[in-house]
């Protein structure tokens, strides 16, 4: 079936269906005027008019027309945005001064916001369990656990669990810092 044959018949199946409904709809109206409820015996009173509903007009021609074709979509998966700058804190605000107040003849002091930085650092979460000393050997080696159980040991400048430095061991605590240098923190010994 050609595209031309295709859209005639799409045609006359609409015709068919308007000339249905129209059918429909005269019949319906012409079956119900006789069957209406009987008219009232009261002197003045009027019988109602029935109105019939317009009919719409079909416009085929429209059809026919070609249409443009549809863009393509921009909506692209793996194209990211930047994220929003951060809403500044609000700025503390000082009440007025009582027009009695002795300070309201002064200059107003004015509230400094403060300056806002990169968020701290969370603590390390190691626990210093215990140190390896051997009488020959200088180095002492420390022996730390995480909160999932792990042991973890290291001697001084060495790199436990591929985030923290090892930078001071003293007897009854260890030093630690990220491997950056940031964050330095001193774990005291536990009794585990």
């Amino acid at each position: 079936m050609t595209e031309k044959t295709r859209r005639q018949a799409l045609v006359l199946v609409g015709l068919a269906l308007v000339l249905g409904v129209v059918t429909y709809v005269t019949s319906r109206s012409g079956s119900q005027a006789g069957t209406g409820p009987a008219p009232s015996n009261r002197p003045g009173a009027r019988p109602e008019k029935k109105t019939e509903p317009p009919v719409v007009d079909v416009k085929l021609e429209l059809l026919q027309t070609e249409h443009d074709p549809l863009e393509a979509p921009e909506r692209n998966l793996f194209r990211f945005k930047p994220k929003p700058p951060p809403v500044p804190p609000p700025r503390p605000v000082a009440p007025p001064p009582k027009p009695g107040d002795a300070a309201s003849s002064g200059p107003v002091p004015v509230s400094v916001p403060m300056p806002t930085g990169p968020p701290p650092l969370p603590p390390i979460a190691l626990k210093f369990i215990g140190i390896l000393d051997a009488p020959g050997q200088s180095p002492r080696v420390a022996i730390l656990s995480d909160t999932r159980g792990n042991v973890f040991h290291g001697k001084e400048g060495a790199i436990i669990e591929g985030r923290y430095k090892v930078l001071k061991i003293g007897v009854e605590s260890v030093e630690l810092s990220y491997i950056d240098g940031r964050g330095r923190q001193t774990i005291r010994l536990s009794g585990q």
